[in-house]
């Protein structure tokens, strides 16, 4: 993996530096600060950094993304805070990147957990949500109420829309996205996407993949070729946000399983 130039990371850090580290990963157009009350919650046991993944939040902008790329932004991460091993926690596009970090460096990882999703190609597409976020007249905008009501033709779904409008900042010079839409949209299919395993072994520990009842993004079919000794755990009335839908039951079934000797 020398090959890959590392990005460093924008990052939060919840918890005392004395615990045992909990690395959390986002999902696609997410940033750290969706996973800030989750972290809050679970620095009651473990010390916890909220990563920006490349081309998110506050980190550093690159034509790359991919998940070998990403997943090596998070082994130069763990060389700049000195960490052997970690705990690590991904959900959607951050699931991915941790497990494919976990299938390339199962040694470096303690517990891994993976909130909905698969190590597998999905056929959805993001070019419907990154078009209508492109479409948005930045100049003319006035206020966030004024793009979420120009965002509602194409995305209908309320939550959705302030979620992805998180990304939206007001700058001196009026509104501008702190995401690059463009690298977005030329790498989306790579997030779609699950890398080709090559040489890679399955994962040879357990790990506690979460699923929302509602979400069609996990079943065992999926997971067990990859990793064989994954424990499959559903949460009921939740979606693919299922730590936004179900935040108690998440971090309870999340601190059982770290806790788990």
């Amino acid at each position: 993996m020398s090959h890959l130039a590392a990005t460093p990371l924008a990052f939060e850090e919840f918890g005392s530096a004395d615990s045992p580290p909990l690395i959390i990963l986002h999902g696609f157009l997410a940033s750290s600060r969706n996973w800030r009350y989750i972290a809050q919650k679970l620095a009651e046991n473990y010390r916890v950094f909220v990563l920006d993944l490349r081309n998110h939040g506050a980190s550093p902008h690159t034509p790359v993304m991919d998940y070998p790329s990403m997943a090596h932004d998070v082994v130069y991460f763990l060389e700049q805070h000195h960490l052997a091993k970690t705990n690590l926690l991904g959900h959607s596009m951050g699931g991915k990147i941790a497990m494919w970090f976990a299938l390339c460096h199962p040694n470096r990882v303690n517990k891994l957990i993976i909130a909905d999703i698969a190590p597998v190609s999905y056929k959805h597409s993001f070019k419907h949500t990154l078009e209508a976020l492109k479409a948005l007249p930045l100049a003319a905008l006035n206020n966030r109420k004024q793009a979420e009501s120009l965002l509602a033709p194409a995305i209908p779904e309320l939550s959705y829309r302030q979620f992805l409008l998180q990304n939206l900042m007001l700058q001196k010079e009026g509104y501008q996205w702190r995401i690059n839409l463009d690298i977005f949209s030329q790498a989306s299919h790579h997030i779609a996407a699950f890398p080709d395993l090559g040489d890679l072994a399955p994962y040879p520990k357990e790990a506690l993949f979460i699923a929302g009842s509602d979400s069609k993004f996990v079943s065992a079919e999926m997971i067990n070729p990859v990793f064989p000794k994954a424990i499959l755990n559903v949460i009921e009335n939740a979606g693919h946000w299922l730590h936004v839908q179900q935040p108690a039951q998440f971090i309870d079934r999340v601190n059982n399983f770290l806790s788990r000797h």
